[in-house]
């Protein structure tokens, strides 16, 4: 079983473990003490389903040092999520001495306590304008705008060749996550009866075409597997992304590393770094005030240039003929207004019947760099673009989509 496999149990979001992870990443994570009901336009002020734990000398002690511990490590976890990648160095110069004077209210979620200690899930609601002045004063920059909300499908593989399933323990790890606040909100949707395991272990494998069944069973467009694989004989647990998101569509694998002393730890940083991913892939283009990057999956083929006033695709070599009729990768340029065009053009070009292994190798604020293989030539490839809307040319030996 997986709880074996990595000693996974159903309440690992209450120990140790999950509350050292709480503070690795930002955005991956009632008694009220104020209103800790925020308003949809500020939910990303919440810092949700955050745990704590403190011990002292009485209860009454080891309350207050739990919150006042939490209050802190809360605050630096909401800067993280709202401040891009790229400024996170700078976060070390901004001092605040009381961040609880930030914070409009908590909310308990769930506690436990005892004579000397305290433990607790909390959701920490902070004061919008206080946060964005803060900011603005360090002079660093701010994503405020959720993504559309993405359904992720958690499954998990015991061996190779497995069909895919359902495993509780895995799904509790992305339970314990703060989907709901998060820059990229999360729905999670278990594999159920009507989803085929095919469908899952192909989009796993980095065929987009697969979403598409997909779509029904899920009621939704964007839809992430986030597929989990135990390798025993080397310690690791082997995590893939693979979907569409609302920047577009990828593939990420990675492994994290087994250990012996704590095996369920790799399953919950995989959890909160595969949040994360969603999270930073959208911060790189949300926010028109940093430089824009590649989309955070392994280091991409080609980098994304920075492009504030308007997208000028990069000349590129034309791929040979045996590139477009035998299925090899195409590399192709995509030139679109904004980001509800690019996310239209995505959607349509996941759909193209025989378009496989999409991947999204960098994005700006004004285009972006595809691969896909196609496997009937490109006078098919063009009929079949045209069929979803979109428009394949070829301009100065490089390939350039756009929307007709």
């Amino acid at each position: 079983m997986a709880e074996d496999m990595l000693g996974i149990s159903n309440t690992l979001f209450i120990d140790r473990r999950l509350r050292r992870l709480a503070g690795l990443l930002a955005g991956v994570v009632g008694l009220a003490l104020g209103s800790a009901e925020a308003a949809p336009a500020d939910a990303i002020f919440t810092v949700g389903n955050y745990p704590v734990e403190a011990r002292a000398d009485n209860a009454v002690a080891a309350k207050d040092k739990a919150l006042a511990d939490g209050q802190r490590a809360a605050f630096r976890s909401l800067l993280k999520r709202l401040v891009p990648v790229t400024a996170h160095p700078r976060l070390k110069n901004v001092r605040v001495a009381k961040p609880g004077d930030l914070i409009e209210g908590i909310r308990v979620r769930a506690e436990r306590n005892s004579a000397t200690d305290y433990i607790a899930s909390l959701d920490f609601a902070f004061q919008p304008r206080a946060i964005r002045a803060l900011l603005q004063q360090e002079g660093l920059p701010i994503v405020e705008e959720q993504a559309p909300e993405a359904v992720v499908i958690p499954v998990w593989r015991s061996a190779p060749g497995t069909p895919p399933k359902d495993e509780p323990s895995w799904t509790g790890v992305w339970k314990g996550l703060d989907l709901e606040h998060a820059l990229s909100p999360v729905k999670l949707v278990p594999l159920k009866p009507e989803m085929s395991a095919d469908a899952v272990a192909a989009l796993a494998n980095g065929d987009g075409a697969a979403i598409r069944s997909l779509v029904n069973a899920t009621r939704s467009e964007l839809i992430v597997v986030a597929l989990a694989e135990p390798d025993a004989g080397n310690r690791k647990l082997m995590v893939t992304l693979a979907g569409r998101d609302a920047v577009g569509a990828f593939t990420l694998k990675r492994a994290y590393r087994i250990d012996p002393s704590d095996p369920s730890y790799a399953a919950e940083l995989a959890g909160v770094v595969s949040l994360g991913v969603l999270e930073g892939r959208w911060k790189a283009i949300a926010n028109p005030s940093t430089d824009m990057v590649a989309a955070p999956p392994p280091p991409p083929r080609m980098p994304a240039p920075a492009a504030p006033v308007g997208y000028a695709p990069a000349p590129a070599m034309q791929p040979p003929p045996a590139a477009a009729s035998g299925g090899a990768a195409m590399q192709v340029s995509v030139e679109f207004s904004g980001m509800a065009e690019w996310q239209n053009i995505s959607r349509r070009l996941a759909a193209t019947p025989g378009l496989q292994n999409l991947d999204v190798a960098g994005l700006s604020a004004r285009g972006a760099r595809v691969t896909f293989s196609y496997a009937e030539g490109p006078q098919r490839l063009v009929q079949a673009l045209e069929a979803q809307g979109l428009a394949l040319r070829n301009s100065g030996g490089a390939w350039v989509l756009s929307a007709r």
